[in-house]
């Protein structure tokens, strides 16, 4: 049970996260390295379990993004789920497919925190699940 002062889901704050989400989604689909280093949290502590990788740091997943190949980044998102605790706290969760490998199904999940610079992910884990099973 959450404590009676930490609200779920305050409506201007699922804004907020929905729009850093969107931001990062487009910078994903485009390979904008810049916006995409600049939502993760600069600290040794962030971390990135990606489908094939493990990036353990701000600067593992910096390199993990030069070294990307940057083709068929574009995927349809689906069951998108934003919630919130607090003002400052959120999990944004989604499953994605992609044109090139319609037989998977990815899971992406972030945990984003509000920062003095803004919304920022400081923990994210992508995986795959074969639907051809």
């Amino acid at each position: 049970m959450l404590s009676p002062e930490l609200q779920m889901n305050i409506p201007e704050v699922v804004e907020e996260v929905k729009a850093a989400f969107k931001r990062y989604e487009q910078a994903l689909v485009t390979n904008d390295i810049t916006v995409l280093d600049e939502l993760f949290f600069n600290s040794p502590s962030t971390i990135r379990y990606g489908a094939g990788e493990e990036s353990i740091g701000y600067q593992a997943i910096q390199d993990f993004r030069k070294g990307r190949n940057p083709s068929n980044l574009s995927r349809d998102l689906q069951n998108t789920i934003i919630t919130t605790y607090g003002d400052d706290f959120a999990v944004a969760s989604t499953e994605f497919t992609r044109t090139t490998s319609l037989n998977k199904l990815g899971r992406q999940q972030q945990t984003w925190v509000r920062t003095c610079e803004g919304w920022r992910i400081v923990a994210a884990h992508v995986s795959t699940r074969d639907l051809s099973r």
